[in-house]
C-alpha cells in the first residue's frame, strides 16, 4: 500500500491497480528518443501507452516463435 498518510482515493487506487494487474515501470532513455516517439504518437492520434503496449506484444509473439524454431 501506499507509504505516508495516504487517502482514500489513493488507498482505493492501489488497491485496484493491483487487483487488475496494472504495474508502473520506469526506464531510461535518451531524450531525443522519447521527444521524437511522443510526437510521433500525438501525430498519429494514439497514447504513448497504447503504442508501448502493441510494440511489446508484438516484440513477445516474436520472440516466442523464434524459442519455438529453436527448440
Amino acid at each position: 500500500m501506499p507509504v505516508g498518510n495516504p487517502t482514500a482515493q489513493t488507498i482505493a487506487t492501489k488497491k485496484y491497480e493491483q487487483k487488475a494487474g496494472w504495474v508502473s515501470k520506469s526506464y531510461k532513455l535518451k531524450k531525443e528518443v522519447v521527444e521524437a516517439f511522443a510526437k510521433a504518437c500525438e501525430s498519429r492520434g494514439e497514447s504513448q501507452a497504447a503504442v508501448l503496449t502493441r510494440m511489446m506484444n508484438e516484440y513477445v509473439a516474436t520472440a516466442a516463435v523464434v524459442k519455438d524454431d529453436i527448440e
